[in-house]
């Protein structure tokens, strides 16, 4: 039970963490709210995922890491990049909490993220997650803002991107 839930929030993480995305569809999935930020969203399905158990076959335990590759697409489900990262299970009580760090490659740039994730441990679909936006390359250099992630479908997360301009 305990590998089926690190899986789907670690999965849910791993689409945080995104590789290149084509620049015409950040366009077209993006937004600028009338503050001036930029609304990024993209779906994200798990592509790979390897655990690391500090107890192989044993009990969830802190120190535990997950490291992932999803593939993003746009609202047309054109594949438009990939994410990359990594969690430590950081907590085994209260349904577990995982710290991680994830790298978005867009076009134009990469986004760094970093943030927890909580009730990794919980039975059922992983939980919505806030992270923060760390900062960035090229395009998104001194990027701040956050990033949400909803499940919508097992492996599968949507994400949206608000950038702070």
């Amino acid at each position: 039970m305990r590998a089926a839930c690190l899986g789907t929030a670690t999965a849910l993480v791993g689409l945080l963490a995104c590789a290149p995305v084509a620049a015409a569809a950040t366009d077209t999935d993006s937004a600028h709210t009338a503050g001036g930020d930029r609304v990024i969203t993209l779906i994200g399905r798990l592509a790979q995922q390897t655990r690391f158990p500090v107890n192989p076959g044993g009990a969830p335990a802190q120190g535990d890491r997950t490291v992932f590759r999803s593939v993003l697409f746009d609202q047309y489900g054109n594949q438009v990049g990939d994410t990359d990262g990594t969690c430590t299970t950081t907590r085994v009580d209260n349904g577990g909490a995982e710290e991680c760090v994830v790298t978005y490659n867009l076009p134009g740039g990469q986004l760094s993220v970093q943030g927890m994730v909580f009730g990794i441990l919980n039975p059922g679909p992983p939980s919505s997650f806030d992270n923060g936006i760390t900062g960035g390359t090229g395009e998104f250099d001194r990027a701040r803002g956050s990033v949400h992630a909803d499940t919508i479908a097992p492996g599968t997360r949507r994400f949206t991107i608000d950038l702070d301009r």
